[in-house]
């Protein structure tokens, strides 16, 4: 054995031998109870960033870990067309060509965008692969496969037939650069400073962020209670900078302290106001329609009159300069704004119709499901943030108006001018016939992935559904709970009745060395990739995982993994004494042969015991991280640093410690495969061998 451990001279070959072998395909037993986990599909189209490190290395661990427990272990890989995310990336390509997506039809910019993905779809297998995830690639899923896109089609057939669908007019948050609507939940709330306007709306002052929408108010509403404002309510006045007359009406929900104690109200550009409205009985519709002053493109229509086609932030400068001493005050204020989640654009709730899912017997099935403990979820605090998102849960609009992705199977009958009679819908796979045109729109990406669990083990080999649902371990990063994890709870009993994972782990995010969080504008974002080019695979992976715990951030540097790769040359060095002292590891006679040697070896066979006990109970109550941590240090400071100086001194036989070194590569192997596979030098490799007895 070389003095020191290259890793480059290991990593590539060890895979390649690991994955001839076959040795990732599960040996279906169904005398025997599986283990299964479904990989969180990363985007198709991107490399990994330090996340996805973060759930290729921990879901790994559990994966090696029960597969030499001997269980029918399957790891199932599939990749995310992430719609909004590819499209947007891809709009930006185009506008660095100085195009954009207008420039081209549905099926032109469809396939467009899929040739770029297909392009650069083995890019996240292959890192994935680098780091030594050993998933099964012959199952491998990617969410617009032909069946998989059948299969959520079908989902949504089978939500409408039930009477869990329909389309409505209702607020949607819509990103007028993206273009396209999003959930509640796909909404960044950012805190930002701004201001607080006063209007004087005649016999009262009305305070205002957005000044620029009062063109839309139809009420300025006051609390019922507020004394200041009890002999105005019912009277008509005049709404400034139009010829409009609008009414002060009471409502209990405004805030007396907030502002002036009058809120004007704007149906088609606030949920609030929106709520209000149906609290008040008015045509909702009818206002939205009438009354909408600000378009999808960003500009405002042709209802704000002479402000028609400028942008929200020029027509809101034209419009306090209008005002004049209409204008009472203006304050500083800091509040929180609704913003996109890719590109940061302050989020415009604007009127659209949308198909939309009803939740709510779903989200008390799924709450249900955790009261009886059918799926037990494992990060501090983690399980009451799900129930209450569950219990809040609104109807969730599944309408995204991109072209990447799944085309909602709604079909609209042309009618004599060639518009589209879209209140007389069908939903179905196919066309209806002639003269039916399909609905633009495509489903969130959410939709799809929320099936995922159940749809990549139906449209997989005969018999997975039946034998490894429901899964194991959904294992994943805490801040998508609500995108994705509550989702595939709701969508899998739905599908099955049945929950789609017996347990949940949150990861915690990966912070630098300093624990701020990694971003490219503060030059702190780590390339996993090149990490384990430089230090090993094995090195970033113990670097990752070594002491977190569930549903808590964790701090990950260079420095870090560098420290690390000394414990994969630990590792070598440890194996390249044995077997030039002793012989080769993997050929000793057997711990029971212990009780006829010395009482030192003896310790050191209770000892180890104990240390099988501990990592294994570790990982079966999935404690990674702690489990990483006490493997490294009995390895480092107690077989290391102790039994290999006893040794040396006669008091350790090197049949003991032989045997000691091959039961810790098989406790290493999960966390650092790839040295305890370069160390071992069994016939059959260590990845097939089976997980230490406790002794």
């Amino acid at each position: 054995m070389e003095k020191n451990y290259d890793h480059k001279l290991y990593e590539e070959k060890l895979y390649k031998a690991w994955e001839d072998s076959g040795v990732f395909t599960p040996k279906v037993d169904k005398t025997k109870k599986p283990f299964t986990i479904i990989m969180p599909p990363p985007n198709a189209n991107d490399p990994l960033h330090v996340g996805h490190a973060m759930f290729v290395t921990i879901e790994d661990i559990l994966i090696r870990y029960h597969r030499m427990l001997e269980d029918s272990t399957l790891w199932l890989p599939g990749t995310d067309h992430a719609g909004i995310e590819t499209q947007f990336v891809f709009e930006k390509k185009l506008a660095k060509e100085g195009k954009s997506r207008f420039d081209f039809d549905r099926e032109t910019l469809y396939s467009m965008i899929a040739e770029y993905v297909n392009d650069n779809s083995g890019v996240s297998v292959k890192q994935m692969k680098r780091l030594g995830a050993s998933a099964d690639w012959s199952r491998f899923k990617f969410t617009l496969d032909k069946e998989i896109v059948d299969k959520a089609t079908d989902t949504f057939i089978k939500l409408y037939e039930d009477g869990l669908v329909y389309k409505g007019v209702r607020l949607v948050n819509y990103c007028t650069k993206c273009g396209t609507g999003y959930s509640e939940l796909e909404v960044e709330h950012e805190e930002r400073e701004d201001k607080l306007y006063y209007i004087n709306y005649g016999p009262l002052t009305v305070a205002t962020t957005r000044p620029e929408t009062m063109l839309g108010d139809v009420a300025v509403a006051v609390n019922p209670k507020d004394a200041r404002y009890k002999k105005l309510i019912g009277q008509e006045i005049d709404l400034p900078l139009t010829n409009r007359k609008i009414k002060i009406i009471a409502d209990e929900l405004v805030d007396q302290e907030y502002g002036t104690g009058a809120v004007k109200v704007t149906p088609s550009h606030d949920n609030a106001d929106w709520e209000m409205a149906e609290r008040q009985g008015w045509d909702v519709m009818k206002m939205a329609k009438e009354h909408q002053i600000i378009g999808q493109n960003g500009k405002m229509t042709e209802f704000a009159g002479k402000y028609a086609g400028l942008s929200v932030a020029v027509a809101r400068e034209n419009v306090l300069a209008d005002l004049g001493d209409t204008l009472v005050e203006t304050k500083p204020l800091v509040h929180n704004v609704g913003t996109c989640y890719r590109c940061h654009r302050v989020i415009e709730p604007l009127p659209m119709s949308q198909f939309f899912i009803k939740v709510r017997g779903m989200a008390d099935r799924a709450i249900e499901a955790l009261d009886k403990g059918e799926v037990k979820i494992h990060g501090t605090g983690r399980d009451k943030i799900l129930r209450q998102w569950l219990v809040n849960l609104k109807d969730w609009n599944v309408s995204r108006q991109i072209v990447w992705g799944i085309r909602i199977p709604v079909w609209y009958p042309v009618i004599d001018n060639g518009e589209l009679k879209i209140d007389n819908f069908k939903v179905s796979k196919t066309s209806p016939g002639e003269g039916w045109v399909q609905e633009s729109d495509t489903f969130d990406t959410w939709f799809s992935s929320g099936q995922w669990p159940v749809i990549t083990l139906e449209t997989n080999q005969p018999g997975d559904f039946e034998y490894f649902y429901p899964t194991s371990v959904m294992e994943t990063a805490y801040d998508i709970l609500p995108f994705w994890v509550m989702r595939m709870l709701m969508l899998g009993i739905y599908m099955t009745g049945k929950v789609p994972f017996k347990e949940v782990y949150f990861h915690g995010l990966v912070r630098d060395e300093k624990g701020q969080k990694m971003s490219k504008s503060k030059g702190n974002v780590i390339n996993p990739i090149d990490l384990a080019d430089k230090y090993g695979a094995d090195a970033l992976r113990m670097a990752l995982v070594m002491s977190t715990t569930a549903g808590q951030d964790s701090s990950t540097g260079e420095s870090k993994v560098r420290g690390m790769r000394n414990f994969a040359n630990k590792i070598w060095n440890a194996g390249r004494y044995v077997r030039q002292g002793v012989g080769d590891v993997s050929t000793a006679s057997g711990l029971s042969a212990r009780s006829q040697q010395g009482s030192e070896d003896q310790m050191v066979g209770k000892r180890l015991g104990e240390i099988v006990v501990e990592v294994t109970r570790m990982l079966e109550e999935l404690k990674v991280g702690l489990a990483a941590e006490t493997v490294h240090n009995e390895f480092w400071h107690w077989f290391c640093d102790e039994l290999i100086e006893k040794n040396k001194t006669g008091e350790v036989s090197g049949e003991v410690l032989k045997e000691t070194l091959e039961t810790f590569l098989k406790l290493l192997h999960p966390f650092v495969p790839f040295v305890t596979e370069a160390v071992w030098t069994g016939k059959e490799m260590l990845i097939a061998q089976a997980w230490p007895e406790s002794l």
